[in-house]
């Protein structure tokens, strides 16, 4: 492994100095694509399915990453056989490939991954969009679609889009009953869910010195939400404290930037200034000081999740709960992130401070995260130090998530409205005290097992279920498109909505017939229907507003409308993520030349697109002209697709294109 070096790459930043050391090909120019070596891998099970499934499709025998880790955190409800089998698939996928697998109720998988395998100086790529939140270990860590997981799994580099380095200058320290997670909803307050779009997030300056390693953790998690590359955070003394805590010292590596290090873009938050703040329904974006919302009724406060995953948030909220009853009519709900933190908590007895006030305590796992089980009331408001509040995202088409801190979480719960948790402790006489955290985790990697020697997972079957099918065939990209614009919707449509997690939708993701039928439901009912009978007549197409796609990094929605007949998207702009996926798949991206062109299509008109092998050719200009047949018109649009990925949504996806290039090999 190279680690890397104060002469890595001109900028002299944490982000320049890790992208320079796992550069395989391309200019650091931004806006261009590079190609990265990767060292680690992450999936977890709502996504890891359909990556196994791909290992297989790509013929691999065994990964060729340093290390590479199956988790199992997100679809741990077992109403029916469906997740058991499922689990039961990924271990024996697990067991053949040489991954580590992290069984169910081990832990969320960032920060188990960030405890036990997290090194500074390394990569990480993971199927899931907040595994960004291993910067916080001064490492590169950028969550992609299940299928550049897979890629880098069988040794094939990760390749990106050159972002801009953004530094993010902090000074002062957080004032008292304010918390990491309040520090990302400002970034959120002042920018928005793309604010940081083709952007890396640098943290730097005297401030880092007060925050933890899981304070940063909290604040690279929901670097996703802004639209961010990556949350980069240096590897330090916290950082060195926090390995020396999981008893892995030795991992420790000083990545830190060059004095005079140059940002593309600059910004500074004193930490001083910062209040307690909250994401209103329905977009982490929607950020507002606790107070303006003040004195709304909640019906459920939930602590826990990947964006708040620390010791210190649930030890904060039981500290605060100690020796009070939450209010009547409120849910309140605990998931550990861990089995070592929920040991902790244990060990320090806040687990009984969090019982004897009321608390449910829930496995370690994502769970109401992603919508499974802890689903709120309809119309009713729901506190969550979750990093998401995407409508319906709960499990409750009519929900009514707010986002916040553990602090404000806990004060709301004994409350029972919505309350700044400066006004709670202030009306109540109670000193601020941050809460005294063990000098040594209680490490326990019982629950992880390492992978067999190659000779022995050889002879490993995969053990497949009835509800595992086989990843759909894709054809081709034709020289022509035309069908109905089946679908427009607006600006910053989510993957949720695309393909819907929770407890209905979810348990059907390695059975993409099935899950196809959930597909865009939550904006459209019929969409399924109709849009699987356009399959026989060209396809359909899709058109819609900015930041098209964001969210998570399930790739489930690039491959269930593809399945039922998209054939393009023409938005004013995409998400990262869901944007590669598409091109991983066969869908064609376009962007309007002209956003005024989105509104003078209407839904059902017919839209054709010809030449378009020519128009994606290696060195063709990525211009295109698309003609409104309904109306007489005609619009430009254009792509960003390298070479590489033209190439491969001519093929019909990524994987018909490398066998493509394989059978060539052969002749």
């Amino acid at each position: 492994m190279d680690t890397p070096t104060r002469a890595a790459a001109a900028g002299g930043t944490v982000a320049h100095q890790l992208i320079a050391a796992h550069l395989v090909s391309g200019r650091m120019a931004p806006g261009e694509e590079i190609a990265l070596r990767v060292d680690q891998t992450l999936t977890q099970d709502a996504t890891g399915t359909l990556v196994m499934q791909e290992l297989e499709a790509l013929g691999l025998d065994r990964v060729r990453t340093e290390v590479s880790v199956q988790y199992v955190d997100h679809n741990l409800l077992q109403a029916d056989e469906r997740n058991a089998e499922d689990h039961h698939f990924l271990r024996s996928a697990a067991r053949r490939f040489g991954i580590w697998y992290s069984k169910p109720g081990n832990g969320v998988s960032h920060p188990t991954h960030m405890q036990r395998f997290g090194i500074p100086g390394r990569t990480l790529i993971g199927s899931d969009s907040h595994t960004c939140a291993g910067g916080s270990l001064g490492m590169l860590a950028i969550g992609t679609g299940g299928l550049e997981v897979a890629l880098a799994m069988a040794g094939r580099p990760l390749y990106v889009t050159m972002p801009r380095i953004w530094g993010i200058r902090l000074t002062g320290e957080l004032p008292p009953w304010v918390s990491a997670k309040d520090v990302i909803l400002e970034m959120l307050r002042r920018h928005g869910v793309h604010g940081g779009v083709n952007r890396v997030l640098e943290y730097h300056g005297p401030g880092l010195a007060s925050l933890t390693a899981m304070d940063r953790h909290v604040i690279a998690n929901m670097g996703a939400e802004l639209g961010a590359t990556a949350s980069v955070f240096p590897s330090d003394a916290a950082v060195r404290d926090f390995l020396r805590a999981e008893g892995r010292e030795e991992d420790f590596t000083e990545v830190t930037a060059e004095p005079g290090a140059r940002y593309d873009l600059e910004e500074e938050i004193d930490l001083g200034s910062l209040v307690p703040l909250i994401a209103k329904p329905t977009s982490p974006g929607n950020v507002v000081p606790v107070r303006e919302a003040a004195g709304e009724m909640i019906s459920q406060a939930v602590i826990g999740s990947s964006a708040n995953p620390g010791l210190r948030d649930f030890a904060m909220a039981a500290a605060m709960v100690k020796g009070r009853q939450t209010a009547p009519g409120v849910s309140f709900d605990v998931n550990p992130t861990s089995r070592e933190i929920l040991q902790d908590l244990t060990r320090s007895g806040a687990t009984f401070d969090l019982i004897a006030a009321g608390a449910r305590i829930h496995q370690a796992g994502c769970l109401g995260c992603i919508g499974m089980g802890q689903a709120p009331a309809a119309g009713r408001n729901s506190l969550r130090t979750f990093p998401r509040n995407f409508p319906g995202r709960s499990g409750t088409e009519d929900d009514a998530v707010w986002l916040c801190s553990p602090e404000t979480a806990a004060a709301s719960a004994l409350t029972g409205v919505i309350t700044d948790p400066r006004d709670w402790a202030e009306d109540r006489g109670v000193d601020y005290a941050a809460p005294r955290l063990p000098e040594c985790a209680s490490v326990n990697t019982a629950m992880l097992e390492p992978p067999p020697p190659p000779a022995e997972a050889a002879r490993v079957k995969l053990e497949r279920g009835p509800n595992i099918s086989a990843l759909p065939d894709f054809d081709p990209l034709p020289d022509t498109i035309e069908g109905p614009v089946l679908l427009k919707v607006g600006d910053d449509v989510s993957t949720d909505e695309i393909s819907p997690a929770g407890a209905r939708a979810l348990p059907y993701r390695s059975n993409i017939p099935k899950l196809a039928q959930f597909t865009l439901t939550r904006i459209e009912p019929e969409y399924p229907e109709r849009a699987a009978r356009t399959r026989q007549d060209g396809g359909h197409l899709i058109v819609a507003g900015d930041n098209y796609g964001q969210g998570s990094s399930r790739e489930h929605a690039a491959i269930t409308p593809r399945y039922l007949g998209l054939r393009a998207v023409i938005a004013k702009s995409f998400a990262r993520i869901h944007w590669q996926n598409l091109a991983n798949f066969g869908v064609l991206a376009l962007e309007f030349d002209d956003p005024a062109d989105y509104d003078r299509i209407r839904q059902g008109d017919r839209l054709r697109l010809d030449g378009l092998h020519a128009a994606l050719a290696p060195d063709a200009e990525p211009k295109l002209r698309v003609r409104n047949t309904t109306r007489d018109e005609e619009y430009g649009v254009h792509h960003h697709l390298s070479a590489r990925r033209r190439n491969a949504v001519l093929a019909g996806g990524i994987i018909p294109a490398l066998a493509r290039e394989d059978s060539s090999d052969d002749r």
